[in-house]
């Protein structure tokens, strides 16, 4: 498995006034087909590496498995995998998963099932969450100050966002980087699926964007029952968390925090109250 690439060019730097032609680092940007027993399911553009959990968050997360386990995941094509720079994955289940109808067109964080029947949806399909843990704020915060340290590669290049998820003492457990939003939580998903992780209630998921619906979803089908983004929630992702019984917080820097739905630990009686009230009125 090849790790996320990255590549060097020369830039045109301006700095204190003065011009100067260095070396930069960049990320690699390349498309990943993933199929499903053979079945093409989407083309993502994604950041090379940990393309095996890629794929198997991306079917995860989309409910395409149908309860299937996975048997295998492997790249192919019509010959040798290096010829096709390894772009091509495939997700084995032995044919127990439906097969999939394909998406047109390349993913990006627009895509995927929207909008309230699509909540109603995934409500019916996998019910609201029961039993995970209530994070607290401390542990929130422990989270967001050790993520820097743990983006090793957007800090060589500025360019990638970051999923993890993190313990009730805000200890990271699993990190993944990519270029885009959701290819990096499909990794961390991925992972955890291949690993035979079934703690989804006892951790929470960290995302370095905005918190979409996508991103709810994705933490819904995993079975966890908190999302923190550092940047905002959108409506409908407050609104499909509330219908998971998801924790969902935003704006999560240094010791700032919003939380938009559920509860933390640490939250003062003040305004846990103030939130009950403006529910009610709502």
């Amino acid at each position: 498995m090849r790790r996320g690439r990255t590549m060097r060019v020369l830039v045109d730097r301006l700095r204190g006034g003065t011009w100067a032609r260095s070396p930069d680092e960049v990320v690699v940007e390349e498309p990943l087909e993933i199929r499903l027993d053979g079945h093409v399911v989407a083309t993502t553009m994604r950041t090379p590496g940990h393309d095996y959990e890629l794929a198997v968050g991306f079917c995860a997360g989309d409910g395409l498995l149908g309860g299937a386990l996975v048997t295998g995941v492997r790249y192919c094509g019509l010959g040798p995998a290096a010829e096709f720079e390894y772009n091509v994955v495939t997700v084995e289940t032995g044919g127990k998963a439906p097969v999939p109808t394909p998406r047109l067109g390349n993913v990006s964080a627009a895509c995927g099932i929207c909008g309230s029947t699509a909540i109603t949806d995934m409500a019916v399909r996998l019910g609201p969450l029961a039993g995970t843990r209530q994070f607290s704020v401390a542990a929130v915060h422990a989270a967001v100050v050790a993520m820097p340290v743990a983006q090793e590669m957007f800090g060589r290049t500025g360019g990638l966002h970051a999923a993890a998820t993190f313990d009730a003492c805000g200890r990271i457990d699993i990190v993944r980087e990519d270029i885009g939003r959701h290819n990096a939580v499909d990794k961390v998903i991925g992972r955890r699926l291949l690993d035979g992780r079934r703690d989804g209630a006892d951790v929470a998921l960290f995302v370095s964007g905005r918190a979409s619906f996508e991103m709810v979803q994705k933490a819904w089908a995993a079975g966890i029952g908190t999302l923190v983004a550092v940047s905002a929630p959108s409506s409908l992702a407050i609104e499909s968390a509330r219908a998971a019984a998801i924790t969902l917080a935003g704006f999560a820097r240094g010791d700032e925090l919003n939380v938009y739905c559920g509860s933390l630990a640490g939250v003062s009686q003040r305004a846990a109250e103030a939130r009950r009230r403006v529910a009610a009125s709502s």
